[in-house]
């Protein structure tokens, strides 16, 4: 699995409020996408700064998401291009489900 972190500046004018919409209206978005297992949404106001921790399924899955057209999106949206950082994720602790999930080494 993957772990794809992604960030980017807000402008002033958005608050903890004003992100939690923008983030609602765009979660139907990501339900039943392919390689998505799990997204939160970000938000810091210290440091105006949003976005979302992705769990994917593989790399090739993120990648299909993170075209030009979605940075340019995110950059539209939000006022700033996105920054992505991926982690390899080989074990996942799940307590809503009690599990430990673990990719074969």
């Amino acid at each position: 699995m993957i772990t794809a972190i992604v960030n980017f500046k807000l402008p002033a004018g958005i608050d903890a409020k004003k992100a939690a919409e923008l983030f609602k209206t765009s979660a139907p978005k990501y339900r039943g996408l392919k390689g998505l297992v799990r997204k939160y949404y970000l938000f810091d106001a210290e440091t105006r700064i949003g976005g979302g921790v992705y769990l994917w399924k593989s790399r090739a899955d993120a990648d299909a998401v993170y075209t030009p057209q979605w940075k340019a999106y995110i950059a539209e949206r939000y006022g700033a291009p996105p920054d992505i950082r991926y982690f390899d994720t080989p074990v996942v602790v799940d307590n809503e489900t009690d599990k430990i999930l673990a990719e074969a080494a």
